[in-house]
């Protein structure tokens, strides 16, 4: 089983509008609920390609109960830690007339001690047959910078590898503690980061995607003339979505101890087929993957 853990989940809430205008009623032609957050989004991916999967994290509220049943109904299965406070939403209002988007996001619940105690127990109960862990995305107001840090190593003293998906004081913190595979979230003014210690770390790069191991330095592209060229070049999904697909791919890799060759391939051609909608193509990513250049370490 893979867990994947989203601490600050958000329910995106799309409306679409045949016009907009600022100051006036406006009427909504459709609305569509999703259950947002990195995390989840790999949970529904993972599920695609067959993986036993169970999202968990925090949520809270009626936004936390409909993110539950969105996740239900991609056939994902959950195990959230209850708070009290309502988790965020994101509103996402498409004015057609347009095409322009507006986007209105809610503050992050704030995590209470107590919340975060029964958080550590309850994701202790999961790591007792799971094959690997999923940390990743944001934390929510109230939780300290280190709250990756000891997720890590509760999962190291499980003997549970972590793919660690972060930024900033939360990356920091958990890359201390060993995950098997980091992929960075770099911000403005943020350093490239290094490989410390035993793990891996993933990096985008123009036309791919580069892995430092403690073997060497591996490379990945789709080749040249190939739909979807690179993770990076995609005119279809946004780089959101991209990046959701690509962390995606890496997390079987770790999970059932594949070589880096298949891991790459898979990671890269997943994240090249992945559709506007976040959905996997499974005829173009099986198309995809033959044509997946992966260089090794010396070569």
């Amino acid at each position: 089983m893979i867990v994947t853990v989203t601490l600050n989940p958000a329910l995106h809430v799309h409306y679409d509008a045949d016009q907009v205008t600022p100051g006036a009623a406006n009427r909504v032609g459709r609305v569509r609920n999703e259950a947002g957050g990195r995390g989840l989004a790999v949970a529904r991916l993972l599920h695609t390609f067959g993986h036993d999967v169970v999202a968990a994290g925090l949520a809270g509220g009626s936004s936390g109960e409909l993110i539950r049943i969105e996740l239900a109904k991609a056939g994902v299965a959950t195990q959230f830690t209850r708070i009290g406070a309502e988790s965020r939403r994101v509103v996402r209002i498409l004015d057609r007339s347009s095409g322009q988007v507006t986007s209105l996001e809610e503050p992050s619940p704030y995590i209470t001690t107590e919340e975060l105690g029964r958080l550590a127990a309850d994701y202790r109960a999961l790591l007792d047959g799971a094959t690997a862990v999923l940390l990743c995305g944001s934390l929510p107001a109230g939780l300290p910078p280190e709250t990756y840090g000891s997720l890590t190593s509760y999962a190291a003293q499980a003997g549970v590898p972590v793919v660690l998906d972060a930024g900033g004081s939360a990356l920091r913190h958990g890359a201390a503690r060993g995950p098997a595979l980091v992929i960075p979230e770099l911000a403005a003014g943020d350093a490239q980061p290094r490989r410390d210690g035993p793990g891996s770390v993933v990096l985008a790069v123009p036309h791919g995607v580069r892995v430092l191991t403690a073997a060497g330095e591996w490379m990945a592209e789709v080749g040249p003339g190939h739909a979807g060229a690179s993770p990076g070049d995609s005119e279809c999904a946004s780089p959101a979505r991209l990046t959701d697909a690509l962390v995606a791919g890496f997390v079987p890799g770790i999970a059932l101890s594949w070589s880096w060759p298949d891991t790459l391939r898979h990671a890269v051609a997943l994240a090249a087929s992945v559709s506007a909608d976040g959905e996997a193509d499974l005829v173009k990513y099986e198309a995809l993957l033959t044509h997946v250049a992966v260089t090794a370490p010396g070569s």
